[in-house]
C-alpha cells in the first residue's frame, strides 16, 4: 500500500515537473521571439508573403484552367450547332444574315481580319479579310432562291471589287447554282466559287481551303440538273 502511494506521488511530481518544463520552454521561446523580433520580422513577413503569392498564383492558374476548359467546350458546342444548320435554315436568312454567316465560316477556317462590308457603296464586296495563307481576299455573297442561277456578269462585278480592294483572291458564295457561262468564268479567272452544293459542304465543316481549288466545279451532270429543276422549279429569282 505504501509502495503504491509512493509510486503515485512520484508520477504526480514527474507530471508537474514536465508541465513546468513546458511552460518554461514556451516562455523562453516567447522571450527569444520578442527579443529578436527586430531581426526575425523580415523573414516572417517574407515567408508569409511568399506563401500568399503562391496561394494567389495557384488560384489564378486554376481559374485560368477552368475558363479555358469552358471556352473549349463552348466552341465545340458552337461548332456542333453550326454543323446542324441546314441549307433550308440558310434560305430563311436575310441578305445581311447570310453575309454574317459567310464571315463566320471564314473565321472558323482560319481566315483573319474578317469583316462584313456589305451595304450601300460596298463596291461589290460583302466580306473582306485574309485567307489562312495571308492573301487578301474579297467575298461577294448572293442569297438567291435555289431555283435561280448566277449569271456570269455578276462574277465580273466581283473581279472589279478585287481590283478596287487590291485583293489577291476573289470568293463568290451563293445559295443557288451557277450557270454554265458563270462556272466557266470562275474557272478561267481563278475565282473561288462556292455554289449551293459546295456551300452545304462548307456549312457542314469542310474547310474553305479544301473547296478553293474547285472554282465552281462539282455541280453534277445533266441528270443532276434535271433533279435540281424538279426539286426547286424553273429558273428565276
Amino acid at each position: 500500500m505504501a509502495n503504491r502511494r509512493r509510486r503515485r506521488s512520484a508520477a504526480r511530481r514527474r507530471r508537474v515537473a514536465m508541465g513546468r518544463a513546458g511552460l518554461a520552454g514556451g516562455a523562453l521561446l516567447l522571450i527569444t521571439f520578442v527579443v529578436f523580433w527586430s531581426v526575425l520580422w523580415p523573414y516572417v513577413v517574407a515567408v508569409g508573403g511568399v506563401g500568399g503569392l503562391g496561394a494567389a498564383g495557384w488560384r489564378l492558374w486554376r481559374t485560368d484552367r477552368l475558363l479555358r476548359s469552358r471556352d473549349r467546350s463552348w466552341r465545340r458546342e458552337e461548332a456542333v450547332k453550326a454543323g446542324h444548320r441546314t441549307l433550308a435554315d440558310v434560305d430563311k436568312m436575310s441578305g445581311t444574315e447570310f453575309e454574317e454567316l459567310v464571315a463566320e465560316l471564314c473565321r472558323r477556317d482560319g481566315c483573319s481580319e474578317v469583316r462584313r462590308v456589305g451595304g450601300t457603296g460596298d463596291q461589290g464586296a460583302d466580306v473582306v479579310g485574309r485567307l489562312p495563307d495571308g492573301r487578301a481576299m474579297v467575298v461577294q455573297c448572293k442569297r438567291y432562291a435555289p431555283r435561280s442561277s448566277i449569271a456570269s456578269r455578276e462574277m465580273r462585278d466581283l473581279l472589279g471589287s478585287k481590283v478596287h480592294f487590291g485583293a489577291d483572291a476573289a470568293v463568290f458564295v451563293t445559295t443557288t447554282r451557277l450557270s454554265g457561262p458563270s462556272e466557266e468564268f470562275a474557272r478561267t479567272n481563278g475565282i473561288i466559287a462556292i455554289h449551293r452544293d459546295l456551300l452545304g459542304l462548307w456549312n457542314s465543316g469542310t474547310p474553305l481551303a479544301a473547296l478553293a481549288g474547285l472554282n465552281g466545279a462539282g455541280q453534277g451532270d445533266r441528270g443532276h440538273r434535271r433533279r435540281w429543276r424538279k426539286t426547286y422549279g424553273a429558273n428565276g429569282r
